[in-house]
């Protein structure tokens, strides 16, 4: 009796050492996973962050909700960056060395992404940015990817929109911020290859109120056929304003920057026929049938329902971003290294922004046709030419 209680007693162990064991397996398969996000919720930039913050934490909690990413759970750490290139250094260097994030969403600036890019790289740190400068992923850095399309796509999209009107002499006006540098520079090294000279070079300081004497000083310029803007903040609605105020009837493109409703219906009146870059996710209801536009429409009608606003392509890079990491852990578990290689092989994967195809050689993943070329209608953002 004895020796059978002995061996009722090992086998009831022997299970309790089994269940134990498998316990500590899914434990180890399962955990929080810390994500840090940089984004300027508030401040001048707040028209970018403020959506981006919205929609990242819209879609953290629904994947949450459904058990997590593979059993993992994602804690969200948001810093507000206020868009300033100096707070962003200094939260990436506290989310890497202090709070050891597993990646980082954001910045939501192109001159705060290039102020990190660095830090990430050497924290062997996983950094999806939101913001459009192709410098961000051109020198290529294995651990930074981006989800906003570049900026070169989107100059090239508005000279071929210039070109199709026949418009050859521009003037070209940039916000003093690391958007609208970058944005300068990829429009003069474009301009030649679609037939444009630019005539008129400005730059303004982007917590401008007021541009009217630079309007007049263009204005004056009997060259110029159409301006092109390219800015993040206010002021490109207060371009608008300044310009028809002075009765100049001179067509306004602006850069994909102005994707957001807000801007137009700041400058009112003035927004009539100004175009632009920018996703298709601004005229998702006009998309033919089809999984793009069932993506689309999933995300701008949660984001519309749950914050009583009109969607902005700056939050969909958010949403983008964590879409994107949600896949690549799936795919290499919670090893920062492994999901950071499963990036590189995502093919085929629809975002707000476009399909995203990644590649050793290629962090952005998006191509020319990311962009669609849109208008102001009505006070209203359709498709350029509907």
């Amino acid at each position: 009796m004895k020796n059978g209680n002995l061996a009722l007693r090992t086998v009831r162990c022997g299970w309790l050492c089994v269940l134990t064991l498998l316990l500590t397996a899914s434990l180890a398969q399962a955990a929080v996973i810390k994500v840090g996000a940089i984004l300027a919720e508030t401040g001048p930039a707040a028209f970018l962050g403020g959506p981006e913050v919205r929609s990242l934490r819209m879609l953290v909690d629904e994947l949450n909700a459904k058990g997590g990413v593979k059993g993992n759970t994602i804690e969200l750490i948001v810093k507000d960056s206020g868009g300033s290139p100096e707070k962003a250094v200094s939260f990436a260097k506290q989310l890497i060395e202090e709070d050891k994030v597993f990646a980082i969403i954001g910045p939501s600036t192109s001159g705060e992404s290039l102020s990190i890019k660095k830090i990430a790289e050497d924290g062997k740190t996983i950094l999806i940015s939101c913001s459009a400068a192709e410098l961000i992923v051109n020198p290529v850095s294995p651990h930074v990817f981006k989800t906003a399309p570049s900026d070169s796509y989107a100059a090239q999209q508005i000279f071929a929109a210039m070109q199709k009107k026949g418009v050859k002499k521009i003037a070209v006006l940039a916000g003093n911020d690391g958007f609208g540098k970058a944005g300068k520079e990829q429009l003069a090294k474009n301009a030649a290859d679609f037939g444009v000279t630019i005539v008129a070079e400005e730059v303004y300081d982007k917590s401008a109120t007021d541009l009217s004497a630079i309007v007049a000083k263009l204005k004056a310029n009997a060259e110029i056929e159409a301006v092109v803007n390219w800015s993040i903040v206010p002021a490109q609605s207060i371009l608008a304003k300044n310009i028809r105020q002075a009765g100049w009837d001179v067509p306004i493109y602006q850069s994909h920057g102005f994707a957001n409703i807000k801007y137009a219906e700041a400058a009112g009146a003035a927004a009539e026929g100004i175009v632009f870059p920018a996703s298709r996710l601004l005229v998702a209801d006009s998309l033919p049938a089809g999984a793009q536009k069932d993506f689309l429409l999933k995300y701008k009608n949660s984001y519309e329902s749950k914050f009583n606003e009109k969607v902005s392509t700056f939050g969909g890079h958010t949403y983008d971003a964590m879409t994107i990491l949600a896949k690549a852990i799936e795919a290499g578990g919670n090893d920062p290294e492994k999901a950071r290689a499963a990036i590189e092989n995502i093919k085929g994967l629809i975002g707000t922004a476009g399909t995203f195809n990644f590649s050793q050689t290629d962090h952005g993943g998006l191509g020319l046709d990311a962009f669609a070329m849109l208008t102001v209608k009505n006070g209203q953002f359709v498709l350029l030419d509907n």
